[in-house]
């Protein structure tokens, strides 16, 4: 087959990095003209109904349909966080047929609400469904290692051994604790750290410093890894998006 591109990105909700204006159809321009086969989103906003009150161009769906817009014919959506007037959560936008998918509570506490959204891709030329996951880690380290954990019991759990495997999302993982651990227990590899020799920093965005976004590959090579943070990203996250080209084993 051909390679797989790839692309994921924390999109701050799609509003502008102090929450004062709605960027969304810029961070829709930019991810078409990266035209990934598929993206991991984080921070999507299913619904805000006090943010589509206010903002003339808010959408009137969900952001992941809004960013979809007819480029990923498939996609899925996993509301983590809900409240009064709304929801967030994870997305995957997808070229390619998404078989199932699934969302897992993995909040470490009360106040914090993550979710695991783990889908199975029909990927042309690869001889078992691509397992695909988007994440949103905690903010503090024993959440995280507990999420990590989740993560891992997870991919033994439902994923095949021989099946392929990405897994993307925003870490907060400044410390870059979950490399190893990864790597030793699932056979999982960052693909930064393959391409470059370490991971991508992606944050802040107008001049990143800390390692917070990662892609895990298994069953993939590496051709390119990139950190997409030049003047027309930095106004539309306080996060830089990552994508990678990858080739099947």
């Amino acid at each position: 087959m051909k390679g797989l591109s790839i692309a994921s990105y924390n999109i701050h909700k799609g509003m502008s990095f102090f929450n004062r204006r709605v960027v969304l159809h810029d961070v829709r321009e930019r991810l078409h003209g990266i035209n990934a086969d598929i993206v991991f989103l984080q921070e999507v906003q299913g619904l805000h109904e006090y943010r589509a009150g206010r903002h003339d161009n808010w959408p009137a769906g969900p952001q992941h349909e809004f960013l979809a817009d007819g480029l990923w014919p498939d996609m899925a959506y996993g509301r983590n966080a809900v409240y009064d007037h709304g929801h967030h959560g994870n997305a995957i936008l997808s070229r390619y047929p998404i078989l199932k998918s699934e969302n897992i509570d993995i909040s470490a506490h009360v106040f914090e609400a993550r979710g695991m959204l783990h889908c199975e891709l029909d990927v042309p030329g690869l001889s078992e469904p691509l397992h695909a996951i988007c994440l949103h880690l905690a903010l503090n380290e024993a959440g995280r290692k507990k999420q990590v954990r989740q993560l891992a019991e997870r991919i033994r759990a439902v994923v095949p051994d021989a099946a392929p495997l990405i897994i993307a999302g925003d870490f907060n993982d400044w410390r870059r604790r979950s490399c190893g651990y990864l790597g030793q227990v699932l056979g999982l590899r960052e693909v930064f750290d393959l391409a470059h020799g370490q991971p991508a920093r992606s944050f802040p965005a107008a001049l990143p410093m800390l390692s917070l976004d990662r892609i895990y590959v298994r069953g993939f090579s590496v051709e390119s890894a990139n950190v997409l943070h030049g003047l027309h990203w930095r106004r539309l996250s306080d996060h830089a998006a990552l994508t990678a080209q990858l080739q099947p084993l």
